[in-house]
């Protein structure tokens, strides 16, 4: 049984030790991925806005700001986190960050009024647009939300979601969808590494009441036998020759 023990206690060490490995390995290629995604950060060299009291701001105001984090909080329900908005370091390499830049981004493009200019009049389901330039409102509305076939409509869904415009959403939720793999990767080789201190416990405590049971019935055999046991066998083997 003791044995059984030990050897069982030595295959959960050696288990655990590759859960630390692994653990260890994965957090080296997660630093790798952190270090790839500053270096991205850096080269785009997009930052936030703050005024002096640490507030984040949009075209100098913190009401645009309220209306953009309004956008990203309510609208898309994105879960921010405070701590990746830091005044000290506003280049934008958080995912709370490349969120935010994203839905201001969206803000901006979604909001005011674009002028349409029509060349000759163009009758559109049952009304009659006379030719000559107009203010057509956003109004929030996004890339599907635009009647393409209208005459006005139609090129104002062109001017204010333009090619710049969803290349850089798409830019921005690459961002996001990487720092937030990363986290889920730290996540992962924290796992592993408890994982594996787990099964080094568990195996060096199988090893430790191994030998306590070992020194335990040690101690239970006298080391000399008694005198009472001695001449009782004497007796018995004097009965028996007799």
């Amino acid at each position: 049984m003791r044995k059984r023990l030990t050897i069982l206690g030595i295959v959960f060490a050696v288990v655990g030790l590759g859960f630390m490995a692994g653990g260890g390995y994965a957090y080296l290629r997660i630093q790798e991925g952190y270090d790839s995604l500053q270096a991205f950060s850096e080269a785009q060299n997009v930052e936030l806005s703050y005024n002096e009291d640490g507030q984040l701001i949009d075209r100098g105001t913190t009401e645009g700001a309220d209306a953009i984090m309004d956008l990203l909080v309510n609208e898309w329900q994105y879960p921010v986190v405070e701590g990746d908005l830091d005044p000290s370091d506003p280049l934008v390499n958080t995912g709370t960050e490349y969120m935010y830049q994203m839905a201001t981004i969206v803000h901006h493009t979604t909001s005011g009024t674009v002028e349409v200019t029509l060349d000759e009049a163009v009758e559109y389901d049952g009304q009659v647009y006379e030719a000559g330039t107009y203010e057509v409102e956003l109004d929030g509305r996004y890339w599907t939300e635009f009647d393409r076939q209208s005459p006005l409509d139609g090129p104002a869904r062109e001017a204010a979601w333009s090619g710049t415009v969803h290349g850089l959403v798409g830019e921005l939720g690459v961002g996001t969808v990487t720092h937030s793999s990363l986290q889920m990767g730290l996540g992962i080789s924290a796992l592993l590494a408890g994982l594996g201190f787990t099964f080094m416990l568990l195996g060096a405590g199988m090893a430790w009441v191994a030998r306590a049971k070992r020194e335990d019935q040690q101690a239970q055999v006298p080391d000399t036998v008694p005198q009472e046991l001695v001449d009782e066998h004497k007796r018995t083997e004097a009965v028996t020759a007799g």
